[in-house]
């Protein structure tokens, strides 16, 4: 497993197992593409939305816990997610993810389309066996609408020079803050915790999701390739304007408007010159700032949980996550 668990013990052994419950999981009768699935499922996937299920978890009353629903749910939602990065690289034709060749580039549109497909049904095949009955099963559906939503709500964005901050904050809720959400929310459900800390659990979880997508954001302007491990300012030229573009923009329209202008015709050069504004007008700046202050509600209200070991190790990964290089 990664070493990014070596700080969190109580959860390392535990994810370790969603790591092989996954590779059971993924079986599919074309070899090839089963190796691709576990391969992928084993990359550097960081496996943030399990870890956070069980931290939540570990609040909750230990001895009402059942360790193996608890495994079959995390995966669900590592399952949930898997899928839709499938799907992201096709619709954005990456070559690569977690720094290996994606399932699309291997074989194709067709085989990835489908297997994304396929991944949604072992998502709610997992459900079924855990949660039949239960609300929170419609819950699941309708976070992973909220998750498709959110995406259509981008690309229905696609080249929009008028896109608000607004737009921006729908979109992200879907596709990134509705995963965090739903992850955080069911940990504190499912491991027995109180109404009141579920609530908690998921206004945590929707604050990291939205801070999480925006560092995501500001780093697309940032990084180069190699850290990056996809290719830079892929979002701008394909159309997809980011909170440190849309709050540059807001401060001189006119520098950015000859280059929006272009659409789909943005050459690289010309991508590079907007990226330049964007740190010029501030948007980088203002970017973090604004991610700052969903990463300080997200850890306000985690120090309104119950003290104790669980909310420590909240707290920490929380602080990791949202501070990645700043």
């Amino acid at each position: 497993m990664h070493s990014h668990w070596n700080d969190y013990p109580t959860i390392q052994n535990k994810l370790q197992v969603v790591c092989s419950f996954l590779e059971k999981q993924l079986n599919v009768r074309n070899k090839d593409i089963q190796q691709a699935l576990i391969d992928f499922s084993q990359a550097g996937g960081k496996y943030l939305r399990p870890a956070f299920f069980f931290l939540f978890a570990e609040i909750g009353e230990q001895e009402k816990q059942n360790e193996e629903d608890l495994i079959k749910i995390a995966s669900s939602i590592e399952l949930l997610h898997m899928a839709t990065l499938i799907h992201d690289d096709i619709i954005d034709d990456s070559p690569l993810r977690r720094g290996t060749m994606t399932i699309q580039s291997r074989y194709g549109k067709d085989i990835a389309v489908y297997t994304g497909d396929l991944l949604f049904t072992l998502f709610f095949e997992v459900l079924i066996d855990v949660m039949n009955g239960s609300p929170f099963m419609a819950m699941n559906a309708q976070a992973m609408k909220g998750l498709l939503l959110g995406e259509l709500d981008q690309m229905h964005n696609r080249y929009n020079s008028n896109q608000t901050i607004d737009d921006y904050l729908l979109s992200v809720n879907g596709k990134t803050a509705e995963l965090f959400w739903l992850a955080c929310l069911e940990g504190a459900h499912f491991g027995h915790t109180s109404p009141e800390i579920e609530a908690l659990a998921g206004d945590i979880g929707r604050n990291i999701g939205i801070a999480f997508q925006a560092y995501d954001d500001i780093l697309d302007y940032t990084s180069d390739e190699s850290t990056l491990q996809k290719p830079v300012l892929e979002d701008l030229t394909q159309g997809v304007y980011t909170i440190p573009l849309l709050l540059a923009k807001a401060q001189n329209s006119a520098a950015f408007e000859p280059f929006l202008r272009k659409k789909g015709n943005l050459t690289e050069e010309e991508a590079k010159k907007v990226a330049s504004l964007v740190v010029a007008y501030q948007g980088v700046e203002q970017a973090k700032e604004f991610a700052r202050t969903y990463t300080e509600k997200a850890l306000a209200d985690i120090r309104r949980l119950p003290a104790g070991h669980a909310r420590d190790q909240l707290e920490r990964l929380t602080r990791q996550l949202l501070a990645r290089n700043y």
